[in-house]
């Protein structure tokens, strides 16, 4: 009888154990498990905010890669933000698309002809509506502690590949590096020479995403070579070399049943983009199924459906809320342990 009554104390110990760790457990740690362990989650569908979210049912509502995007991003449920690295022209790592600020933000010119205190100067603007925000341009760091513990970040290093330790280190300085996602496009084992001298030189602690483009790589070998080389969580596979004229009908040679497989022996997430390019057709990452055929079109099956069905687990798209609400309501996410109950997703108008 004692025995038994140390068994069940035991569990009942360990249980409360369990629920406080659980508990104490942070958005991003939970994310980075799912991240980490792509085949334990293959059937939930994770969502990458691009430009860090900032549109909604075809409309900017937030200026790109800003603050507020982010915030947005974090409470429809994304697990990632994407945002993209310049530096200004003292050194400092900022947030920024272009190469100029026209398009984006209050002032004109090149980004690293400014200082980062003149930068602070630009205030960022609404694409499309043209309306001014109070936000200005951020640095990586202010990028960084607006994520901490809340959603996995995912830098799009618009400089060399030698700059890649600079900018962990900024996130290891701040105790976060665990959560941030570097990529580079690797194309040659001569890229994938230099980008893993850049890595080795970071240190470690950090996720490396390769990115794949089926106009270079042409071939699952090529991959299997990266995923030993690397050793990465997820691979962004790029469909773009049909030019999106017709819709892709298999998803092309990157998007295949043995790179499926080649993903499943190495655990990694196949990475999947549905976002818009400027002056290119709708879909141009994606074989012609992007984010207009299943936002402007009303066709989310054949855009993000078509991906999910070939593989893809991870998915970054233009339109994160649309997307989360129709994945969520066919049945293509899991709730995460701090998930308040959900609400049923409305979409009335993306059948």
């Amino acid at each position: 009888m004692r025995t038994l009554w140390l068994s069940l104390l035991l569990s009942v110990a360990l249980a409360v154990v369990s629920g406080q760790s659980l508990a104490g457990e942070t958005r991003a740690t939970q994310i980075l498990g799912r991240f980490e362990h792509a085949n334990q989650w293959r059937d939930h569908v994770m969502i990458a905010a691009h430009r860090a979210g900032s549109m909604q049912a075809g409309k900017t509502l937030f200026a790109e890669n800003s603050l507020a995007a982010v915030e947005a991003s974090i409470a429809i449920g994304a697990e990632i933000v994407e945002v993209d690295v310049r530096r200004s022209k003292d050194g400092a790592f900022v947030i920024m698309h272009d190469s100029w600020l026209d398009r984006t933000t209050t002032c004109n010119g090149e980004v690293d002809s400014f200082t980062l205190a003149e930068l602070k100067k630009c205030r960022l603007v609404i694409e499309g509506t043209g309306a001014v925000t109070n936000e200005t341009v951020s640095t990586l760091r202010e990028m960084l502690l607006t994520t901490k513990d809340r959603i996995l970040i995912n830098l799009d290093n618009k400089l060399e590949v030698t700059d890649l330790p600079g900018m962990i280190a900024v996130a290891r300085d701040l105790g976060m590096a665990g959560q941030v996602i570097v990529k580079e496009n690797l194309w040659n084992r001569r890229r994938i020479d230099a980008t893993r001298a850049a890595l080795t030189q970071a240190g470690g602690g950090f996720q490396f995403m390769p990115i794949l483009a089926d106009d270079a790589v042409h071939d699952t070998a090529f991959a299997a070579e990266v995923a030993k080389a690397f050793g990465p969580r997820a691979i962004e596979l790029i469909n773009w070399q049909a030019g999106a004229e017709t819709l892709t009908a298999n998803g092309g040679q990157l998007f295949s049943t043995r790179m499926r497989a080649v993903a499943i022996r190495g655990d990694w997430h196949l990475w999947a983009d549905t976002y818009a390019i400027v002056n290119k057709p709708g879909g141009f990452l994606a074989g012609g199924r992007g984010d207009e055929l299943a936002v402007a079109a009303s066709l989310p099956r054949e855009a993000w459906g078509f991906w999910v069905d070939r593989g893809a687990t991870i998915i970054q798209t233009d339109e994160p809320k649309a997307a989360i609400e129709w994945l969520a309501a066919n049945g293509y996410r899991v709730p995460y342990a701090t998930d308040k109950t959900a609400e049923p997703a409305h979409t009335a108008s993306i059948n």
